[in-house]
C-alpha cells in the first residue's frame, strides 16, 4: 500500500471514530432542551407556540382535572422532579402548583409568573364581597392579556435558554400577532359600537376580561365562587336583580350546565350564551385560538342579537 493511500484510509478512519464520538454528544444536546411545565390549558397553547420544537412542554395536571378542584396526586408531584421551569398564572388560578411544588423533589426549581406586569381586574361575585381586595385570575380569557404574558413568558424563557431566546422572542411576536387577528376579525363584524344600555351578567365570574374587549361591563354574576351552585335565596335574589337592571344577556359556561341556569333563563327572560373556560379537554398548541375564535363570535352574536 502507497503512503498516500495508508493516509487516505487513516482520515477515514479517524473521521469514522469522531462521528462515532460525536454522535453520543449530539444526542446529549438533543436531551438539553428545556423541559418547561404549564399549569393551565391556555398555558400549554401559549409555551408550545414560544418553542416550538425546540423545548417540550409537560402539563402539570393531565387532562380531564378540573383546576378549580384538582387536588395534587403522587405521580404529578414526581413530575415535577424532570422540569426545568414552571410557567403559572400566579394570580390565583393554578395555587395548587405551589403545593406541588413545595412537595416535590424540586421545590427551587425555576418558576415563571406569566402575569407579572399584567393589568389585572378585581374579582366579583358574592364570595368576593368582603375579603379584601381579590384579584380575577382568567387573564388568558383576554386577547390583550394574553400577548401581555406571552411576551412575559418568552422573555423570561430566553434568559434561562440564551441559545433560543431570538427564537422565542420571534415565535412570540409571530403569535402574538395572530391573536391580535382573531380580535381584530371579531370587532370587524360589529357595524357599531355595543349598545350603551346593553347589559350583561355571567354566571361565572371569569369572562370580565374577555367582555371588556367589546366595551361590556359585567352587572351581574351568579355564582357564589366557582363551580358552587347558589342557594335558592340567592338565585331568587339574583332573578329579582335580572329584572331590575334590565338585563339583556347573560353569559355561561359552556363545559358545565346547570339546571339553575335553565330557571333564570325561563324567570328572567334573558338571552343565554355558553363560553368556553378554556380549561378542560385535551392540551394542544391550537386549542387557545380555536376555542378564542369561538368565544369572541359568540359574543359578537350576543351584542347583535341584543342589539336587533
Amino acid at each position: 500500500m502507497s503512503i498516500s493511500s495508508f493516509l487516505v484510509n487513516r482520515r477515514r478512519i479517524l473521521a469514522g471514530m469522531l462521528a462515532l464520538c460525536l454522535a453520543p454528544l449530539a444526542h446529549a444536546e438533543e436531551a438539553k432542551r428545556l423541559r418547561i411545565g404549564i399549569t393551565l390549558h391556555p398555558y400549554y397553547s401559549y409555551v408550545a407556540n414560544i418553542v416550538g420544537d425546540k423545548a417540550e412542554v409537560v402539563p402539570l395536571i393531565p387532562a380531564g382535572f378540573n383546576p378549580h378542584a384538582y387536588e395534587p396526586r403522587a405521580e404529578d408531584i414526581k413530575r415535577i422532579g424532570t422540569l426545568d421551569v414552571v410557567v403559572l398564572n400566579g394570580v390565583g388560578h393554578d395555587d395548587f402548583a405551589d403545593r406541588m411544588i413545595e412537595a416535590s423533589e424540586k421545590p427551587g426549581v425555576a418558576t415563571i409568573e406569566a402575569n407579572a406586569n399584567v393589568p389585572l381586574l378585581a374579582a366579583t361575585g358574592i364570595a368576593a364581597r368582603g375579603a379584601g381586595k381579590v384579584v380575577n385570575p382568567h387573564t388568558f380569557l383576554s386577547i390583550s392579556a394574553s400577548i401581555a404574558q406571552v411576551n412575559n413568558i418568552a422573555r423570561e424563557l430566553g434568559k434561562l435558554d440564551p441559545a433560543n431566546a431570538k427564537a422565542y422572542t420571534a415565535n412570540a411576536r409571530a403569535y402574538g400577532k395572530r391573536l391580535r387577528q382573531l380580535r381584530a376579525e371579531a370587532l370587524a363584524k360589529l357595524t357599531s359600537a355595543p349598545n350603551a344600555d346593553l347589559r350583561v351578567a355571567t354566571v361565572h365570574a371569569a369572562y370580565d376580561y374577555l367582555l371588556r374587549e367589546f366595551g361590556l361591563e359585567v352587572t351581574a354574576v351568579v355564582e357564589p365562587a366557582h363551580g358552587i351552585e347558589p342557594s335558592p335565596s340567592q338565585l331568587k335574589k339574583t332573578i329579582n336583580q335580572l329584572r331590575d337592571l334590565d338585563v339583556k344577556v347573560i353569559f355561561s359556561e359552556l363545559d358545565f350546565p346547570s339546571t339553575y341556569v335553565d330557571t333564570i333563563q325561563r324567570e328572567s327572560g334573558v338571552r343565554l350564551y355558553p363560553l368556553s373556560h378554556i380549561s378542560y379537554g385535551d392540551y394542544s398548541a391550537e386549542k387557545y385560538e380555536k376555542e378564542m375564535t369561538s368565544n369572541l363570535d359568540t359574543v359578537v352574536r350576543a351584542i347583535q342579537e341584543a342589539g336587533a
